[in-house]
Order: C-alpha cells, then sequence, then structure tokens
C-alpha cells in the first residue's frame, strides 16, 4: 500500500451507497424516520438531513467558517424541520451524485466527508435493523478510504488481517517509528474494523486487537 490518493474513491463511494441506500429509504414508512441512531440524540431523519446539509454545502461550495460544528449541525437540521421526508431523501441523493467530482477535485481535505457519509448510512441500517449495517457493497471502498485517511490522521500503525480477505490492511503510519510505537494488529471482519474506527457501539462484535485500545483508534472524535 502507498501513500498516493486515490481522488476518485470518495465518489464511488458515495455512488455505491446511493444506489442501495436511498432505494431503501424510499421504501422506508415515516415513523422510521423517526427511530433513534446510534448518534446522541440524533434520529434517522435528523442524521440523513445532516448529511444532506453537508453534501450540499459541498456541491454548492458553501463553508463557512463553523461550517461542521455541532451548533452549525443543529441549525442545518433545524432549517430542514418543515421538510418532508421525501425532500431531505431528494437532498441526499443530490448530494450523493454530484459530491465526488468536488471531493476528487478538492485535493483530499474532503476525503473525510465522503467516508462519513457511509457511516452514517451505516447508523440509519441499524436503526432499521438490516443486517450487516456496516458492511454490503460499499465495505471495500470504506476500508480503501479509511486506510488512506488513516496514514495522515491516525497515530497508531495497525495492521488488520479481515476475516475472509486475502492479505492485510495497513492503517495509520507506514513506518511505525513515526508514531514510537510498534504496530498493532487487528484481527476480524471489516464492519467491525469500520465501527472501531468511527466510535460506533461495538455490542455483539468479535474481533482481537493488541497492540492498540478501541478509544485511540477513533477517527471521527
Amino acid at each position: 500500500m502507498t501513500d498516493e490518493r486515490d481522488p476518485e474513491l470518495p465518489g464511488l463511494l458515495l455512488r455505491t451507497e446511493r444506489d442501495v441506500f436511498v432505494p431503501l429509504l424510499r421504501e422506508a414508512d415515516d415513523r422510521d424516520f423517526e427511530l433513534r441512531t446510534a448518534c446522541p440524540g440524533w434520529t434517522v431523519r435528523d442524521v440523513l438531513a445532516h448529511c444532506g446539509a453537508v453534501l450540499t454545502r459541498v456541491v454548492e461550495g458553501r463553508f463557512e467558517r463553523g461550517v461542521f460544528s455541532p451548533e452549525a449541525n443543529d441549525r442545518d437540521i433545524a432549517e430542514r424541520a418543515d421538510w418532508t421526508n421525501a425532500r431531505i431523501v431528494d437532498e441526499l441523493e443530490r448530494g450523493m451524485t454530484e459530491a465526488g467530482a468536488v471531493i476528487a477535485a478538492a485535493g483530499g481535505v474532503m476525503d473525510a466527508i465522503a467516508l462519513g457519509e457511509w457511516v452514517h448510512a451505516g447508523d440509519v441500517r441499524e436503526a432499521f435493523g438490516v443486517e450487516g449495517a456496516y458492511a454490503g457493497g460499499g465495505l471495500a471502498p470504506a476500508l480503501d478510504l479509511l486506510a488512506a485517511m488513516s496514514r495522515k490522521r491516525s497515530p497508531v500503525p495497525l495492521t488488520a488481517r479481515l476475516t475472509g480477505a486475502d492479505g492485510e490492511l495497513r492503517l495509520g503510519p507506514e513506518d511505525p517509528e513515526d508514531s514510537g510505537r510498534e504496530r498493532g494488529r487487528y484481527a476480524g471482519d471489516g464492519a467491525t474494523l469500520i465501527r472501531l474506527y468511527a466510535g460506533r457501539p461495538l455490542t455483539g462484535t468479535r474481533y482481537e486487537l493488541a497492540g492498540a485500545r478501541e478509544g485511540e483508534l477513533n477517527l471521527f472524535g
């Protein structure tokens, strides 16, 4: 694995997710949008409103000061309070379709947005009770994007041996000497690895982690 960035990867992840996630939302009952998610205080509707708002900002190039702060996120959700659920999904679909090209041209500074959107889709699927909430067709590009991001954002060198996969995935600094610590090791499935790095609940998962602590892997705070 190299440090070379694949500018098309975020857009690929968003479009892959769009094609399976949006139909799920279109078929959902309005009451499903009221379900609570793993994001404290947020319902499914809140998560979707946040995601659509973020992608719309990307597409339209609107990045005022403090744009992704908790306060700004709450304002974005509040601004959509009188929207129908269908309109919320419409905005999200547009963003997942159009944001990839903008992210690709940004040189890497917005790559994390695509991964965050994919994780939030997993939050919604989990609230819906869908099996494999953080898996599916988007898992492979999500893991590739996670690995690329971690090399710049994580201080923890880690080698992951993923269930059913050939080879290993390397995360964090390529040279452990850069972090002053030995490379940790993870063994388990890819969806659980995503949960670890996204700070999502690990209840019911099985994995082995050595040389690193759960909390220090979280890239999203």
